[in-house]
């Protein structure tokens, strides 16, 4: 999977239904603040920890804005991953320098002991993370430049 290439839909679950015609595949639809944005989850759809996906909980879904869209409203799209997130929680995907500095200078992890660190498919991960794409779970941030924050949670996406 090519990570650059990744955008979040950020939004709460409105309402989830199966996919006409297919009964492995649901679609989703998500209240951002830009308006309702609708997701297929296909089987090859990534939902981090296997956690089961209900209405009213907050998410982020990732799709490949290099693949085409239907021009429609609500937009649609395929989700390549999707990530449920904590009330208070921001998520970035994004590629992280050795020393932990997001490849746009956009945020600069500092780990704490209980920095939860694990790979894709949910096993601890041991090595340093940087140098990788990250899938980082925080809440707040220093108004330093680039901002700080101590996540709670990075998943390593390893290539």
């Amino acid at each position: 999977m090519n990570y650059e290439t990744l955008v979040p839909i950020i939004g709460t679950i409105r309402n989830i239904n199966q996919s006409p015609g297919n009964c492995c595949s649901q679609a989703i639809s998500i209240n951002t603040p830009n308006g309702i944005n609708n997701v297929f989850l296909s089987p090859g759809t990534t939902v981090i920890g296997s956690t089961q996906l209900r209405v009213g909980m907050p998410v982020a879904a990732f799709y490949d804005s290099s693949r085409p869209v239907p021009l429609i409203y609500p937009p649609q799209y395929d989700a390549e991953l999707i990530t449920p997130l904590r009330n208070d929680e921001t998520v970035m995907l994004n590629f992280f320098r050795r020393n932990l500095t997001a490849s746009d200078n956009s945020l600069r992890l500092n780990l704490a002991r209980n920095t939860e660190i694990l790979t894709l498919n949910g096993q601890r991960y041991s090595c340093p993370p940087g140098g990788n794409f990250l899938l980082v779970y925080y809440s707040v941030t220093t108004r330093s430049i680039p901002p700080q924050t101590t996540p709670r949670r990075i998943i390593v996406l390893c290539r």
